[in-house]
């Protein structure tokens, strides 16, 4: 496999375009497919979290394959390649393994440390393989991701310095209206970043806790595991009158809360004694919260964009120099097992040959030798067996140990030139299918074309 990623993170990309680029609704697996059908791309998943969208392939041209995600990256998200590319980043082989391990560590999240990555990595592999779009190689790499993430989260304590994205949000809430405990919360959206709010706020002791979500039966589902009420989707803007904080993450396209809403909320809550400011966290992306909202007076919010320039902000970097160790060495360990897999195809092959050999000459003496008697036919070809068993041991056990070092697909090639063995036979052991879709528009030059690999 020849894995390559191209995406782009609240790292490389201002949160607008990240808001902009995001992909809603049956824009996932649109993209997947679209990703699968192309000439160059032989599987594909896709990481699309609220800081990173990630296309993963496995592609057989690297500058191809990087001109052509990057077109259907731009293409599916609605932001132009011209503007995309100025943010992508792209990782080839070792250093996409590198990449997707520390990702799943939870090295390159937004709050480092941060655990939901591993959740999402899930539902990444999961809709890829709903999909069909695949196979072998990414549901390896993406298994291998996940256990090298739980390693690092059960070996490190990078779980005791990491914070989710809920729990650094309410700590920033927190500067602004103090501790949640004893306060009235609305939470907006019933999925799994709204759930683990609800959560959250729960165990912190909140005196008031309301679920609002399109789906009634889901905000049901939610409010009675906490005892929580629940609140009419259409009724949020009157019931944000009524709560201290709002938080809100739906999957919606548009805007949930517009400033209008919040304006006429701040009046309402001005009657009630000792009303502080309402607080907002808005943790969906795009935004559910109209960023207009930042100046209205009487209301404070924190969206992405303030939770990343706070966590760009924070004193005190979390030591991971373990869970770094931890990648080197699962990168370096998953790498030798892939060149190592990869020589098997061939090894197999020259032992059907050899065994070929072998059933071949047996006949031969068979017409030779035609009133040989059964005792000394087993003994001969026993015997005969075995020399090329011994022949074929050392250097097909040793083939297979210097295949896992760097560079070891050339043995693989050195065993296939000098035993002739047929690729067609070596192919049929691997059972890798060929990649059928016709060639699609490489589209604009890249990033990585012009040798920006970052």
């Amino acid at each position: 496999m020849s894995l390559l990623v191209v995406g782009l993170s609240h790292r490389t990309t201002p949160v607008g375009v990240l808001e902009r680029a995001a992909l809603t609704g049956d824009a996932r697996p649109r993209l997947l497919h679209a990703s699968a059908a192309s000439a160059t791309v032989a599987e594909a998943a896709l990481l699309s979290t609220c800081n990173r969208i990630e296309l993963y392939a496995d592609v057989d041209k690297f500058h191809a394959g990087v001109a052509e995600l990057s077109g259907l990256l731009a293409e599916h998200s609605g932001v132009s390649l011209e503007e995309l590319t100025a943010h992508l980043y792209v990782h080839y082989e070792d250093r996409a393994v590198h990449h997707l391990f520390s990702v799943a560590c939870g090295l390159d999240s937004m709050v480092v440390g941060e655990g939901q990555i591993l959740g999402q990595i899930r539902d990444a592999l999961s809709l890829a393989q709903e999909e069909h779009t695949a196979a072998r190689g990414l549901n390896e790499l993406f298994q291998q991701a996940l256990r090298v993430g739980k390693r690092a989260h059960s070996e490190t304590g990078i779980d005791k310095a990491g914070q989710s994205l809920v729990t650094f949000g309410l700590e920033q809430v927190a500067a602004a209206i103090g501790p949640v405990a004893g306060k009235r919360v609305l939470v907006v959206g019933a999925g799994s970043m709204s759930s683990l709010a609800a959560a959250t706020l729960d165990r912190a002791g909140v005196a008031d806790l309301a679920i609002a979500n399109r789906t009634p039966e889901r905000a049901e589902r939610l409010a009675a595991g906490l005892g929580a009420r629940t609140v009419p989707f259409d009724k949020v803007a009157e019931a944000m009158a009524d709560a201290d904080l709002v938080v809100s993450c739906t999957g919606a396209a548009g805007l949930v809360i517009d400033a209008g809403q919040v304006r006429a909320a701040v009046r309402a809550r001005g009657a009630l004694d000792g009303a502080g400011p309402l607080a907002l966290l808005d943790l969906a992306m795009p935004r559910d919260v109209d960023a207009e909202v930042h100046s209205v007076p009487g209301a404070h919010l924190v969206d992405i964009e303030s939770l990343a320039a706070a966590a760009a902000d924070r004193h005190g970097a979390v030591d991971v120099d373990a869970v770094r160790g931890i990648v080197a060495h699962e990168v370096e360990a998953f790498g030798a097992a892939q060149r190592a897999a990869r020589i098997t195809p061939t090894v197999v092959a020259l032992r059907t040959m050899a065994s070929d050999v072998v059933l071949s000459e047996l006949e031969r003496l068979d017409g030779r030798l035609p009133d040989l008697d059964p005792r000394s036919r087993a003994e001969i070809a026993q015997t005969v067996r075995r020399v090329v068993d011994k022949l074929l041991h050392a250097p097909t056990v040793r083939v297979k140990q210097l295949a896992g070092e760097p560079g070891g697909a050339n043995y693989a090639e050195a065993l296939r030139e000098l035993f002739d063995l047929d690729p067609s036979a070596v192919e049929a052991v691997s059972g890798a299918p060929k990649q059928a879709a016709g060639p699609r528009a490489a589209g604009a030059q890249v990033a990585a074309a012009r040798g920006d690999v970052r």
